[in-house]
């Protein structure tokens, strides 16, 4: 049957992987094999957008799916095959790229130095940015807002002690402490709100970068993989630690330009919740994993530099676009 209850739309494609991708998802599943996407994504550029769109494809089955995609591809065994493709080249192109620190420790500690002379995108928002940079921002970051802390929860199952209570405290937080009112993601759509853009789930999957898909889909790579717990760890330590000096800045920044108070309520709300959190996640969850697992010390270190590597990656993006005085959107909001 269909995703019951699912609105959102299948995006556009954006090269032959997504292509046969999105066109077998209009198919019963189970009844042919695909052919026409095995062999293609070989070829493809492991952050390039048409094998990350055709991998936030796949994992988006396992969140809330797509309007008129039937229900059992989730876990159609043919899909899986193609989702295991796009993943080795993903998971292979950041273990060649990126540098890990040789503990997490040290790992950790940098995650807290702020720069005397900043120049990322919170930065740039801060000081210069208009009404129009802060739509694109928030329309970009919705991919993940949107379903805030989702990713993460994969990873409880797999942790046990000091770890798993932790993790499930941060996360009891970012669900709202059991009101509905309250959660993150309910949040993030009251800021869309206030900047007049459209709260709908999945409504900006076609304007996203490629650059924000790999963020996005980083978690959902590392969330559903067992094997991949440590580096899962890794990136929620890291989203905890520099959260709150970037949120503090993305709030000073909607007040400048204007925005409204269910907009600069998220990032002030994150400010103080991910100051506690941060605490947590190194001291229980980081250390209590470690304790359990100490062979898991680096994959954490992994997620840790996975982690900003994207986000520097996206940053780049956007700044690239916005000094040149261009939209940084792939379509029009």
């Amino acid at each position: 049957m269909p995703g019951k209850g699912s609105t959102v739309k299948l995006p556009e494609i954006r090269g032959e992987v997504s292509a046969a991708l999105i066109k077998a998802l209009g198919r019963e599943p189970g009844r042919r094999r695909l052919p026409d996407i095995h062999g293609l994504v070989a070829g493809a550029d492991p952050y390039g957008d048409d094998l990350q769109l055709a991998l936030y494809v796949c994992y988006e089955l396992h969140y809330r799916g797509f309007d008129g995609v039937d229900g059992a591809w989730e876990w159609d065994p043919e899909l899986l095959r193609v989702r295991a493709e796009l993943e080795r080249e993903f998971i292979a192109a950041l273990r060649a790229d990126v540098p890990v620190a040789e503990d997490v420790g040290s790992a950790l500690d940098e995650l807290v130095l702020e720069p005397v002379d900043g120049d990322g995108v919170s930065y740039f928002l801060r000081d210069e940015g208009e009404l129009w940079h802060l739509r694109e921002y928030a329309a970009h970051r919705s991919l993940y807002h949107l379903k805030e802390a989702d990713p993460h929860v994969w990873v409880i199952p797999r942790l046990t002690g000091r770890a798993k209570a932790g993790m499930a405290a941060v996360e009891y937080d970012e669900f709202g402490a059991g009101r509905a009112e309250q959660v993150h993601s309910k949040l993030f759509a009251d800021l869309m709100a206030d900047l007049q853009l459209d709260t709908s789930y999945g409504r900006y999957l076609d304007a996203g970068s490629r650059q924000m898909l790999a963020a996005v889909n980083l978690m959902s790579l590392f969330g559903l993989h067992r094997s991949h717990r440590g580096a899962l760890v890794g990136h929620f330590a890291s989203v905890e630690t520099t959260s709150p000096p970037g949120s503090r800045r993305l709030a000073q920044a909607l007040k400048r330009a204007g925005a409204g108070p269910a907009a600069i309520r998220f990032y002030a709300e994150h400010v103080e919740a991910d100051a506690v959190h941060e605490q947590l996640v190194r001291h229980e969850v980081v250390a209590g994993l470690l304790q359990e697992e100490p062979n898991l010390a680096q994959d954490v270190a992994f997620g840790i530099a996975a982690t900003g590597w994207l986000d520097d990656r996206f940053g780049e993006q956007l700044l690239g676009a916005w000094r040149g005085g261009e939209s940084s959107v792939c379509v029009p909001l």
